[in-house]
C-alpha cells in the first residue's frame, strides 16, 4: 500500500517536477519570446530609422546610373533592329524597283526575224537594232545628216509587250513579231523641219550696200536668192525607205530657189528720202563744231533690216581728242562748258526724221528743260561717258536696209533718212505736242553784290516754270486723220530765278572804297558801278541765249511737220509762243527786259542755243 503509495507519489513526482520544469521552460521561453518581440520591435524600429534616413539623403546615384544604361541599351537594340529590318526591306524591295528584268524568254518567239528564245529583254534589243543595221541619210549638195533610227520607240514598245513583266513566259508553239512602223510620221516630219532649220535660206533683198562719201551716194545691190527644200517630199521619202526596210537608204534632199522679194534695180528705182527734219543752230562757234563733228559720223550710216541703231554707240565718247570743244550745257541743273555740248540738237533732230519715216523707235529721253530747237516733247536727250548714259535708239523695221544722211551748213542742220518705203502709199506720221500743265519753278538762286544797297534784291535772271507735255503720233492717209494717239508723256523742270543781293554789311563805293549804310541813308550817298566794275549780261532765257538763236517761222502759226519728205525752213520772223505742236514749232523767246543793257569791257559771249542735260557728252545726268 505504501508501495503504492509511493509509486504514485513518485509518479506524482515526477509530473510534478516536469510541470515544474515544464512551468520554469515557459516561462523561460516567455521571457525568450518577450525578449525576440522586444528584439524585433528594436530592429523594426532601426530599419525604420534607416529607411528614413535614405529617404531623407535622396535617391541612390548608382541605381539611377544603372537604370539610365539599362534603357540606353533598349533604346539602341530597337534602333538596331527597326534599321535591319528596314534594310532587309529596302534590299527585297530594291531589285523589282530599279533593276531592269532580266529574266530570259523561255517561249519560242521572233521579232523582225530575230529568235529571242533564251534571251533577256536588253539582249533581245540589241541583236534586233544590230541586224537592222539603221544607216539612213538625208543629203543637200555636200551637206549630209544622218536620220535618227525613227523605229526604236515602236521596237521598245513591243519589248515590253512581249517580255511582260519580267517573269518566264511559255507558249506551246513559236509565235511571230514584227517591229510596227505606226506612228513614224511625226518623229520623221519633226527631223525635217531640224533639217530645214539648217538648210534653209532666207532671200536677200536688194538694197543699199555701202556709201560713197566722195560721191555723197549710197551703192546699191546686195540681192541675193535664198533656197528651201521640200519638207513634204523629204518626209515621204524617208517614210517609203522604213516600209521596204531599206534602212541605210540615201536620201537627196529636194530643194527651190527663192527669188528676193526686191531686186538691186528695183531697191534702186524705189529708192527715196523716207523722212527728214531741219533745225537751226546757234551763233556759238564750239556749239557748232561739235554739232558738225556729230552729224558727221552719222553721214552714211547703214541699218540693216532688224538691227538696232544707238546713237551713243555711233557716235562714240564725245572727247576733246575727238575734235570735241567746251560748250555750254546742263549737269544736275547746272550751266556748265564741257566738251560735246550741243550733241543733243543732233539726236533731236534725227528723231524727228526717224519718227517720220516709220522707223520704230526703242529709247528716247526727254531732256530736264525745255528745248529751244524743236518743240518740247519732240526731243531727245543723250549723254555718254564711255560705258553708258541716255541714249537714243531704234530698230530698223522694214525690209531693206535704210541710211542717215546728214547736212550742216550756214547754222542749218538737216537728217533724213533714205531707203524703200516703209509706209503704205499716201501714208505720213507727224507729231502733235502740247502743254498740258504748268509746274511751279525751283527756289531762286541768289548772287552777291557788293555794290548793292543792303536789303535790296535784284532779278538777274527771270525764273521759268516747268512743264508737262503730252506728245500724239497723228497718222495721216492722202491728208485725212487715220489716227491720233497718245506717243508719250514729257516733263521739264523749271528754272530758277537768279537775284543779286547785298548781305555783306557795307555797299562798295565808285572808288571801291566801303561805306557804311543804315536804312536811313538814300541810294544817292552811294556811288553806282562804273564800267571799270564787272557787270554781267543776262537774258531771261538763260546764260548766253540771244533771241537770234530761237528759229523763228513766218506769220503766226508756226508749219507742222508733215512726215516723209517735208523739210522745214526756219526764217528770221518772228512766230507764235502757242503755235500747234509738231516738230519745229518753237516758242517765242521772252523779250528782254527794256531799257540798255549793262556793258563789260571784254567782248561780248556768243550767243548760245538754250543748253540741255545731255548735251554734254562725258556727263550723265544724276537724278
Amino acid at each position: 500500500m505504501s508501495e503504492m503509495n509511493r509509486d504514485r507519489n513518485g509518479q506524482r513526482g515526477t509530473r510534478t517536477r516536469q510541470s515544474s520544469a515544464d512551468r520554469i521552460q515557459a516561462v523561460q521561453n516567455a521571457r525568450n519570446l518577450g525578449a525576440g518581440s522586444g528584439q524585433r520591435r528594436n530592429t523594426a524600429t532601426s530599419g525604420n530609422r534607416r529607411r528614413n534616413k535614405r529617404r531623407h539623403q535622396g535617391p541612390d546615384p548608382a541605381k539611377i546610373l544603372l537604370i539610365v544604361i539599362g534603357i540606353v541599351i533598349v533604346v539602341l537594340c530597337v534602333a538596331v533592329g527597326l534599321r535591319g529590318c528596314a534594310k532587309k526591306g529596302a534590299d527585297d524591295e530594291t531589285p523589282e524597283e530599279t533593276s531592269e528584268p532580266e529574266t530570259e524568254l523561255e517561249a519560242e518567239i521572233t521579232i523582225n526575224g530575230i529568235s529571242v528564245h533564251g534571251l533577256t529583254r536588253s539582249q533581245a534589243r540589241e541583236q534586233i537594232l544590230e541586224d537592222m543595221d539603221w544607216a539612213m541619210t538625208v543629203s543637200l549638195g555636200e551637206d549630209t545628216r544622218e536620220v535618227d533610227n525613227l523605229l526604236e520607240g515602236n521596237l521598245d514598245d513591243l519589248l515590253d509587250e512581249v517580255f511582260g513583266t519580267g517573269e518566264s513566259v511559255t507558249a506551246e508553239e513559236t509565235q511571230t513579231y514584227t517591229v510596227s512602223t505606226d506612228g513614224v510620221e511625226e518623229p520623221a516630219r519633226a527631223f525635217a523641219d531640224t533639217v530645214a532649220a539648217e538648210w534653209d535660206t532666207a532671200p536677200k533683198n536688194g538694197s543699199i550696200t555701202s556709201y560713197d562719201k566722195e560721191h555723197g551716194e549710197f551703192v546699191f545691190g546686195g540681192a541675193e536668192d535664198g533656197k528651201e527644200i521640200d519638207r513634204d517630199r523629204l518626209v515621204e521619202d524617208i517614210l517609203a525607205a522604213v516600209e521596204k526596210g531599206d534602212y541605210d537608204a540615201k536620201i537627196t534632199v529636194e530643194a527651190s530657189t527663192v527669188a528676193p522679194e526686191i531686186s538691186a534695180e528695183q531697191a534702186k528705182a524705189n529708192f527715196k528720202r523716207l523722212g527728214t527734219f531741219t533745225t537751226t543752230t546757234t551763233a556759238n562757234s564750239n556749239r557748232n563744231e561739235n554739232i558738225r563733228i556729230a552729224s558727221s559720223t552719222l553721214n552714211g550710216v547703214i541699218v540693216q533690216p532688224g538691227q538696232e541703231f544707238s546713237f551713243n554707240l555711233t557716235t562714240g565718247n564725245r572727247t576733246t581728242e575727238k575734235g570735241y570743244k567746251p560748250a555750254g550745257a546742263y549737269q544736275n541743273g547746272v550751266f556748265v562748258e564741257e566738251p560735246g555740248g550741243g550733241v543733243c540738237q543732233v539726236s533731236s533732230t534725227l528723231y524727228n526724221a526717224v519718227v517720220f519715216s516709220g522707223l520704230e523707235t526703242t529709247e528716247r529721253h526727254a531732256h530736264t528743260y525745255e528745248p529751244s530747237y524743236v518743240t518740247p516733247g519732240e526731243d531727245a536727250m543723250v549723254s555718254y561717258d564711255g560705258h553708258s548714259g541716255p541714249d537714243m535708239k531704234f530698230v530698223n523695221n522694214s525690209k531693206t536696209a535704210v541710211g542717215i544722211r546728214t547736212s550742216f551748213s550756214d547754222r542749218k542742220l538737216t537728217i533724213s533718212i533714205y531707203g524703200n518705203p516703209i509706209l503704205e502709199e499716201g501714208v505720213t506720221l507727224s507729231m502733235e505736242s502740247k502743254k498740258t500743265k504748268e509746274l511751279d519753278p525751283p527756289p531762286p538762286t541768289y548772287e552777291e553784290d557788293p555794290y548793292l544797297e543792303l536789303d535790296v534784291e535784284e532779278e538777274a535772271v527771270k525764273a521759268i516754270p516747268g512743264s508737262v507735255w503730252v506728245t500724239n503720233l497723228v497718222t495721216k492717209k492722202n491728208g485725212a486723220v487715220v489716227s491720233d494717239e497718245l506717243f508719250h508723256t514729257s516733263t521739264y523742270t523749271g528754272k530758277p530765278a537768279t537775284i543779286k543781293r547785298n548781305t555783306s554789311g557795307v555797299v562798295l563805293t565808285t572808288s571801291g572804297e566801303s561805306v557804311e549804310s543804315s536804312s536811313e541813308e538814300t541810294s544817292a550817298s552811294v556811288a553806282a558801278p562804273t564800267e571799270t566794275q564787272p557787270t554781267m549780261n543776262y537774258n531771261p532765257l538763260g546764260p548766253g541765249y540771244e533771241p537770234e538763236s530761237v528759229p523763228q517761222y513766218p506769220g503766226d502759226q508756226p508749219p507742222q511737220n508733215i512726215g516723209p519728205g517735208e523739210v522745214i525752213q526756219p526764217s528770221e520772223t518772228q512766230g507764235s509762243d502757242q503755235g500747234p505742236g509738231g516738230p519745229g514749232n518753237v516758242p517765242a523767246q521772252t523779250p528782254a527786259p527794256a531799257g540798255p543793257a549793262p556793258q563789260s569791257d571784254g567782248p561780248a559771249p556768243q550767243a548760245e542755243t538754250q543748253a540741255s542735260p545731255g548735251d554734254v557728252g562725258l556727263i550723265a545726268p544724276i537724278g
